[in-house]
């Protein structure tokens, strides 16, 4: 059990029982520094932070402290992609041989862009050796993509979880149509000229603020092994090595290593929770994300040991649970524990970040217990 520490912030009048809820996760939970912000149609009702940035406690945790959220971070590629078809230079429903003629190649030329940002692509991971630095070439490992065939008979249907694949296909397709890159639309359309603090390739003159994460004490629970999630999470090669943490944090994957604030998440997930407006401007009309909110596969996953309803890069809720009461709400998880939600119904999106991982895939309950407190006061 931790002490709790000082909490800093602010709570709407109503929702005091959240700030109770989070100062409880430091005695249950064991947290060291975390963050949770929860807005509805514009208004702030909640925004908490508390604890430290490290493991020795030697430094506190501050309104700007920027934090790796891993997979949360693919809801956020999901609104640059959107913003892409707003835009008309992406449609869903296209193969993505038609921006990429080369992914055609081994039986994938009927993918399409909604199959990639769904998980239907039957690429969950690299089967065949390779290098952990290799993650840091994008040209060889999209021709890799290109080449190979997918693991598995598409015609089943079904989901297979892309842990970093996901990313790469996105900014594949981004910069085959827009010619920047997942990062550079998020810093120069989406969040930057906002002032929102979310960052795909975090610059090195922002690592001062980025907290240390702390990996969870065992490996998450993946369920029955079999060849999907061992390319996807076990081989040796299975995620970025042998750089270093700066050229990770300084690198575009934009399905693994965003890195920002619970505030900034919060308010990028408002965009699916409001008809596509992001601080009270339409950045994408109401047709395009409902669009991206709409399942497009639902049930057990072949990588992940969940059933799960997937859109266009968001996790919708019908199947989980993990984001309160709302069928319709939509987000992602990170890995150990961070989320982004967005709920349409009742114009709420939130976010929780952390340091202390657990060994949580999905529904970490830190997170769930915030949530629910959420929605006990509306």
């Amino acid at each position: 059990m931790s002490e709790t520490p000082p909490i800093s912030g602010t709570v709407a009048p109503g929702f005091e029982p959240v700030r109770e809820a989070f100062e409880r996760n430091w005695q249950d939970f064991d947290e060291v520094g975390a963050a949770f912000t929860v807005m509805r149609g514009g208004e702030t009702l909640v925004d908490l932070r508390g604890g430290w940035t490290d493991r020795k406690k030697s430094a506190e945790w501050q309104d700007d402290t920027l934090v790796a959220v891993f997979s949360t971070g693919k809801a956020v590629t999901a609104l640059v992609m959107a913003w892409l078809v707003e835009r008309g230079l992406v449609d869903y429903d296209a193969p993505i041989a038609d921006y990429w003629p080369e992914f055609a190649a081994n039986g994938k030329a009927g993918i399409t862009v909604g199959d990639a940002l769904s998980h239907q692509t039957g690429l969950p991971g690299f089967p065949d050796e390779m290098d952990a630095s290799d993650w840091f070439d994008r040209e060889a490992i999209e021709a890799r993509l290109a080449a190979q065939a997918p693991m598995w008979d598409l015609s089943k249907g079904g989901s297979g979880y892309q842990p970093l694949i996901f990313g790469f296909l996105a900014d594949a397709i981004a910069r085959r149509t827009d010619g920047r890159t997942i990062g550079g639309l998020l810093r120069e359309e989406i969040a930057g000229p906002r002032g929102i603090d979310f960052h795909i390739g975090t610059p090195k003159a922002l690592h001062e603020r980025v907290s240390a994460h702390m990996l969870p004490p065992r490996a998450p629970d993946l369920g029955t092994i079999n060849e999907y999630n061992t390319a996807a999470f076990l081989k040796p090669w299975s995620t970025p090595g042998r750089k270093g943490a700066e050229a990770w944090r300084e690198a575009e994957f934009p399905a693994a290593n965003g890195h920002g604030t619970a505030r900034a998440i919060a308010t990028l997930m408002g965009t699916f929770a409001n008809k596509g407006y992001l601080q009270n401007k339409s950045i994408v009309s109401d047709r395009v994300i409902e669009t991206a909110m709409r399942p497009r596969v639902s049930g057990p996953d072949r990588v992940l040991p969940f059933d799960l309803s997937i859109g266009a890069g968001v996790m919708i809720n019908a199947a989980s649970g993990f984001y309160g009461p709302e069928p319709k709400t939509v987000g992602h998880y990170g890995f150990g524990g961070s989320c982004g939600f967005a709920d349409p119904v009742r114009g709420l999106s939130g976010s929780y970040v952390m340091n202390r991982q657990l060994p949580t895939l999905a529904g970490d309950p830190r997170a769930v217990r915030l949530i629910e407190a959420v929605y006990a006061c509306l």
